[in-house]
């Protein structure tokens, strides 16, 4: 008798599958905290899966003069068995910088086949970005790389957000990133000192238009929106508030941390509320033992169109090291399965 299909199998023929990433992205920009990032991965996982991924920092992480040294620690640790997750990206410099085309030579010349991304910063507009995920595809090509080398997007000028629909429809986009803090700059003063940290940041009209129109176009062409940082490194109840408002009131799915301590708060707004963890088990399991058609549960009807939000939801929980019950568990998360 051959096995039910697994959801991921099902729901998604014809379709593009949502990018499973991490509801938390770490920033790091010297070796030390890398090698720190990279550990704290081991111990926060869930099913050999990180519950965060580590971004190592070619652009502010690298002194001035000290580029291709920065680049080079990166491909490094990105082939070092500290890396024993593979999920680690890196962000390069941004277009204008002298150094970029060497950040990615560097980088996907010596590690492309073990770099989880890469974070392209401060584009000014849709072709800024389509420069360098096309530098990105020629760096592929010299080095014999078949796989997709994801990109992930950051919107810090009005120029970029104006144009956020078409970055996000580019070629291997899987997240697009709110800089909240250059963006604020970009402003000339328009945008005061406030809004760059809490309850400012989801107050101030400008930011929240920003906010809600990259997790809107994200959203609609199926990659991840991901939430800039709070720049609160003690209170966790702040850095844990900032991201329960980014998830429940602006859809973002992914948030940055800058300090360690700040993972596992994130991490923990992030998950799904509880009960409808538990709610989606149930309809799953039954919708897998009818083969994935109709079913009524509890009294309503629910079909493919809910399942793929129940899977996804399911997924996230997971991710998040929320315990799952335990028959879903066997059945979606079990590799032996």
């Amino acid at each position: 008798m051959s096995l039910p299909l697994h959801p991921a199998a099902v729901l998604y023929r014809g379709a593009k599958c949502f990018p499973a990433l991490a509801a938390c992205e770490h920033y790091a920009g010297s070796e030390r905290n890398i090698r720190k990032a990279l550990h704290l991965q081991s111990e926060l996982r869930v099913d050999e899966r990180p519950i965060f991924d580590v971004t190592a920092d070619c652009e502010d992480g690298a002194a001035a003069g000290r580029e291709a040294e920065q680049a080079a620690m990166i491909a490094d640790l990105l082939l070092d068995p500290a890396n024993r997750h593979g999920r680690m990206g890196t962000r390069i410099h941004d277009v204008t910088h002298t150094h970029w085309r060497d950040d990615l030579q560097i980088i996907v010349g010596r590690a492309g086949r073990q770099v989880a991304y890469i974070v392209l910063p401060k584009v000014a507009n849709a072709d800024d970005a389509l420069t360098q995920i096309v530098a990105i595809d020629e760096a592929r090509a010299r080095c014999n790389i078949e796989r997709e080398i994801p990109v992930h997007v950051l919107i810090e000028t009005p120029g970029a957000l104006h144009e956020v629909w078409q970055i996000a429809a580019l070629p291997h986009v899987e997240s697009i990133d709110f800089g909240l803090m250059d963006f604020v700059s970009a402003h000339h003063g328009a945008i005061t000192g406030a809004a760059m940290r809490s309850p400012g940041q989801f107050s101030h009209p400008l930011v929240i238009r920003a906010k809600c129109e990259i997790a809107a176009a994200a959203l609609a062409n199926g990659i991840v929106p991901t939430h800039n940082v709070t720049t609160e490194l003690r209170d966790s109840r702040i850095v844990r508030d900032d991201a329960h408002r980014a998830l429940h009131e602006f859809g973002f799915l992914r948030m940055w941390s800058i300090h360690p301590s700040q993972i596992q708060p994130i991490v923990e707004a992030m998950r799904p509320d509880f009960a409808e963890v538990n709610e989606s088990a149930g309809i799953l399991l039954a919708a897998q033992d009818a083969h994935w058609g109709p079913i009524s549960w509890q009294g309503k009807l629910h079909d493919r169109a809910s399942y793929r939000y129940y899977w996804e939801l399911l997924r996230r929980a997971h991710d998040t090291g929320m315990a799952i019950p335990a028959a879903a568990h066997q059945r979606f998360f079990n590799p032996a399965t």
